[in-house]
């Protein structure tokens, strides 16, 4: 067991990711941005347009990924300088149980068994094919099995845009595909880990409470597993917008914050998120926030019955998930292999929104949690 801390936290007024601070935004560094069409900088008409575009059904987000994906494999980030020599990578579209077509992707070491499997879990709004696409490539280059989805409505999979009628029924979705790929008879016997970021982390512990024994770890990064209480709506505001939901539960009306603004700390890196075409940038609906409430609330409440080995990792300055919240998982979960590091001075995008040598140091303890683990779970 490890906790690793930085002093000077103090106290915090986060708002929670998925926008549904109603009051009390009084944070200086952080600006509405209710702007619906990004400013791009030598691109074509025709380019601009399909970044334009409705992209509530997923015809016009395949179209926009597929036009912007050269485009974004060459921005100078240093995610995407991650060389693919000596990967196999593969991407697909697999229907599920459910009749929705899921896009899924991997990355593996072409000439050598995988080390353990490694299976992601996007944040709110994001997609599987744009940062994480560096993230995968730098994993499976240190010789890991890498896997990830995009949540059906979210990304390239089939869906309304950002809509979860049901996160119960999103993490059974994620539980169907990474069983799927930890059944490959070429991976069964490896070690498998979860990795979740923002939102991706509360996936992740959903996942592991409803397979206690079924994965070797967990990697979260800045992970929305509880809402600070200074964040929770007024219990008035709060029922009122549960009872819109059950009317209205598509409906774009939860207020919305730059989350880029708040979560990357590198301003240059800042600017790369508009190359997230299909990223979703609308006002969270109601039923998606009432579902992200009600499912921190739920881990809230559960957080004794984490077991697994956890590595949980944020940073000092996050203002869009509570670090002491990281820290109060870290301290309940009854796991007996656990380390939590809080990084001085970082916001909450640690793998892709930091100066270069704070996502390198991130890395650097992700591979070597996932290295001494995989030798773990190999000999056990």
């Amino acid at each position: 067991m490890a906790l690793i801390s930085a002093t000077g936290c103090g106290s915090r007024h986060p708002f929670d990711e998925f926008g549904c601070r109603l009051i009390g935004l009084r944070e200086k560094r952080t600006r509405v941005a209710m702007a619906t069409s990004v400013r791009f900088e030598g691109l074509s008409d025709e380019l601009k347009k399909i970044s334009d575009a409705n992209m509530d059904e997923v015809p016009a987000r395949r179209r926009a990924r597929e036009a912007f994906k050269d485009i974004q494999l060459n921005l100078d980030h240093i995610l995407f300088k991650t060389p693919c020599d000596g990967l196999k990578m593969k991407e697909s579209y697999e229907v599920n149980s459910r009749g929705l077509e899921i896009f899924t992707k991997s990355w593996l070491p072409e000439s050598s068994q995988p080390k353990a499997v490694v299976c992601f879990c996007h944040g709110y709004a994001d997609t599987c094919s744009f940062f994480f696409e560096g993230t995968a490539r730098k994993l499976a280059s240190y010789g890991y099995g890498v896997f990830a989805m995009d949540y059906p409505g979210f990304g390239l999979s089939e869906g309304l845009h950002c809509y979860i009628p049901s996160l119960d029924g999103l993490v059974d979705d994620v539980i169907e595909h990474y069983s799927k790929v930890k059944d490959n008879p070429e991976l069964r016997d490896l070690p498998s880990f979860l990795f979740g970021q923002s939102l991706g982390g509360a996936v992740a512990l959903k996942v592991h409470l409803k397979q206690p024994n079924a994965w070797s770890g967990a990697i979260l990064v800045a992970p929305m597993c509880k809402i600070a209480d200074d964040m929770v709506p007024p219990w008035l505001i709060k029922q009122f917008l549960i009872g819109i939901a059950n009317v209205l539960p598509k409906q774009k009306l939860v207020p919305q914050k730059d989350l880029a603004e708040a979560a990357f700390k590198d301003p240059k890196k800042r600017e790369l998120t508009k190359y997230n075409v299909i990223a979703y940038k609308d006002k969270p609906r109601l039923q998606t926030a009432v579902e992200m409430l009600k499912t921190t609330q739920e881990i809230e409440n559960q957080l004794e019955k984490i077991s697994l080995p956890l590595l949980i990792l944020h940073g000092e300055d996050d203002i869009v998930t509570d670090p002491s919240v990281s820290k109060a998982l870290y301290e309940k979960a009854s796991s007996k292999d656990k380390k939590f590091v809080l990084y001085k001075d970082a916001y909450h995008s640690l793998l892709e929104g930091e100066p270069d040598d704070m996502i390198i140091r991130v890395f650097t303890d992700i591979i070597s949690w996932l290295d001494d683990h995989s030798r773990t779970s190999s000999s056990s």
